[in-house]
């Protein structure tokens, strides 16, 4: 886990001026996840902002571009797994039993979130593509778990 915050932050801090001022919006994500009909097709809805955003910005499939649009979208899944993991814990505030298996579930996920990508970023060796790398499996290992999250909810 610890290239994670590393190479994010390094990712992000080399970031020429023009790609800091990326233009991203979440819209193509919340707008797939709305015309979903099925898990698949929301799960399918992942990277739909930032894959966008490295189209719809100069420089966006460079490295630091694409660290940066999977980054905004890394961010918009991680808001709103804490708000579902939020909501979770108000709908069983009285159920003690499944309150303690969704926080050991969450913490275990968490460990397992950060030996994936872990192993997705040592593969690039030291490669350019190894912080773009890390970020798409941060984001996707997020938005995944903000699903389950979700399918859970009343």
């Amino acid at each position: 886990m610890k290239y994670i915050a590393f190479f994010t932050a390094l990712c992000l801090s080399n970031v020429p001026a023009t790609a800091q001022d990326l233009v991203y919006h979440a819209d193509p994500t919340i707008d797939c996840l709305a015309d979903a009909t099925d898990p698949a097709m929301r799960h399918a809805c992942i990277g739909a902002a930032a894959n966008l955003c490295m189209v719809d910005n100069p420089g966006g499939f460079s490295t630091p571009g694409m660290g940066g649009c999977l980054d905004y979208e890394r961010a918009w899944w991680d808001a709103r797994l804490n708000d579902v993991y939020g909501q979770l814990l108000v709908q069983h505030a009285e159920r003690p039993a499944v309150l303690d298996k969704m926080r050991a579930m969450q913490r275990t996920w968490i460990s397992y979130r950060d030996a994936r990508c872990d192993f997705e970023f040592v593969q690039w060796e030291g490669g350019t593509g190894q912080g773009p790398a890390l970020l798409a499996c941060l984001m996707t290992a997020t938005a995944a778990q903000t699903l389950v999250l979700e399918d859970q909810l009343r």
